[in-house]
């Protein structure tokens, strides 16, 4: 139950922050903010500084940046709608800047604690492995990519490799210098021995690189490109019918998911002499750096109510200025959201419904 209250305050830490990002940009570009609270639902506390209103809600997840002229049209001359389409960009993009930021801050925190990495560079192979030599495989050999996608880390082999399902990859490698080309590589799974055991794996070892600060910062960068790149995937899957709605996970789901990290967290430490709270959060810290890059993808989608949804009008209305030489007027982009903030609203509902079903069973 404490890891769970522990992911509740970081989640909702998290939407704050996407919050302040639009708050701070705002202010800064003159954007005239009515308030600015952190928590949702009924008001605990407010107090009004200048023209914002500051506010503490009782609901401790997310928050909100009231700006004047979001959606309709108004003289004044500090509201949205009245600022340049560049001002705009920037407010509208600086939520997600924040939650990548965050997400990239929270990496570092969890590899502080790292003592070394794995890398793709090969350090050797399983006795029979089948593609050894110089037409193939060899010890030093770096993995670039697989199937078109950039390899950052050995992390990035695992999924990948996963990805081809067991068929052959096309390889490039980086070796003494050079870039090699192996399209179609029989690099499939086969038995191998493996601690005293018959296994299913591909029969290669990687190289294990110091935990250097320069490395750490390295890491945490790849692995925050690594995380853009799965909400990507996942996307794909989602419209190509490898994964459904059933497959997605809501507020519910994630705060289950937390929770469980933080035990896990906590008896791999206990079991390995180690503390049991500090390993409970840095399993959730590092699964929460992987919502925060995902909220700043997601929140850059072009859909309806989102920031994405707004940045596309932008667009859409810059194009209309420049046929009609008219302003689009914001109460139409309004409906808009409105009719996306309703469907996005039944969206997680159904994905709350299944993640209860999906916890209870």
């Amino acid at each position: 139950m404490l890891y769970i209250l522990i992911a509740i305050v970081i989640f909702g830490i998290l939407i704050a922050l996407h919050e302040f990002g639009h708050f701070i940009t705002a202010k800064l570009l003159g954007v005239r903010v009515n308030e600015f609270a952190i928590g949702m639902g009924p008001l605990l506390w407010s107090t009004t500084k200048g023209e914002t209103q500051y506010s503490l809600r009782a609901i401790p997840i997310g928050g909100f940046c009231a700006m004047e002229g979001e959606d309709e049209a108004t003289d004044d001359p500090g509201s949205f709608s009245n600022k340049p389409g560049w001002k705009k960009f920037i407010v509208l993009v600086a939520g997600s800047f924040m939650n990548f930021l965050t997400g990239l801050v929270l990496l570092l925190v969890v590899y502080s604690q790292a003592v070394g990495f794995v890398t793709p560079v090969i350090a050797g192979f399983m006795d029979g492995f089948p593609n050894e030599g110089a037409d193939g495989l060899m010890v030093g050999d770096r993995i670039l990519s697989v199937n078109g996608e950039r390899i950052y880390t050995k992390t990035d082999i695992d999924l990948f490799f996963e990805r081809a399902g067991g068929e052959a990859m096309d390889l490039v490698i980086l070796r003494d210098g050079e870039k090699i080309v192996l399209d179609d590589f029989p690099l499939i799974p086969r038995e191998y021995d493996y601690e005293g055991q018959t296994r299913m794996m591909y029969g290669l070892t990687f190289a294990v690189e110091e935990a250097t600060p320069l490395v750490r910062i390295q890491q945490s960068w790849y692995t925050s490109l690594d995380m853009v790149r799965m909400v990507r995937l996942s996307l794909v899957d989602l419209f190509t019918g490898k994964a459904g709605v059933k497959d997605m996970s809501g507020v519910i789901g994630i705060m289950d998911v937390m929770g469980q990290a933080g035990e896990e967290g906590a008896q791999a430490a206990a079991e390995s002499g180690g503390s049991p709270f500090l390993g409970a959060l840095m399993n959730i810290l590092n699964l929460s750096a992987f919502i925060a890059t995902n909220l700043a993808v997601m929140n850059l989608l072009p859909i309806p109510a989102l920031d994405g949804g707004r940045i596309f009008f932008l667009l859409v209305n810059w194009l209309f200025t420049l046929v009609t030489r008219r302003k689009l007027d914001p109460k139409y982009e309004g409906y808009v959201h409105m009719a996306g903030f309703v469907l996005l609203l039944l969206l997680m509902v159904v994905v709350a419904f299944n993640d209860v079903v999906r916890i209870i069973t």
